[in-house]
């Protein structure tokens, strides 16, 4: 079992590893925002596997937490960048559109 528990921790250190490569160097800012969500998911990924190596529940509401943070978060950063898109393509002062 050590060995699968190995693999896991390399996969999900890599995945963090250049999740956090994306956050420094996205782009722009939703490429920040959805790799900082990406994270968020490994690292719950991450509490999970722990939580179920140890077979320790008391993890589980951390859990919901970060889901429910992630979920809240991901949310309003739609909705900004929504509103962002429509003030961005709103009429100009001669009707037209840009």
């Amino acid at each position: 079992m050590s060995a699968v528990a190995v693999i896991v921790t390399v996969l999900l250190a890599a995945a963090g590893g250049l999740t956090l490569t994306r956050i420094i160097r996205g782009p722009s800012i939703l490429d920040r925002a959805v790799a900082t969500d990406v994270l968020l998911a490994v690292i719950v990924a991450a509490i999970a596997t722990e939580a179920a190596y140890s077979r320790d529940a008391t993890a589980l509401p951390v859990l919901v937490v970060l889901a429910v943070l992630g979920f809240v978060g991901s949310v309003s950063v739609a909705r900004f960048a929504a509103r962002r898109n429509d003030t961005s393509t709103s009429a100009t002062s001669d009707g037209s559109r840009r």
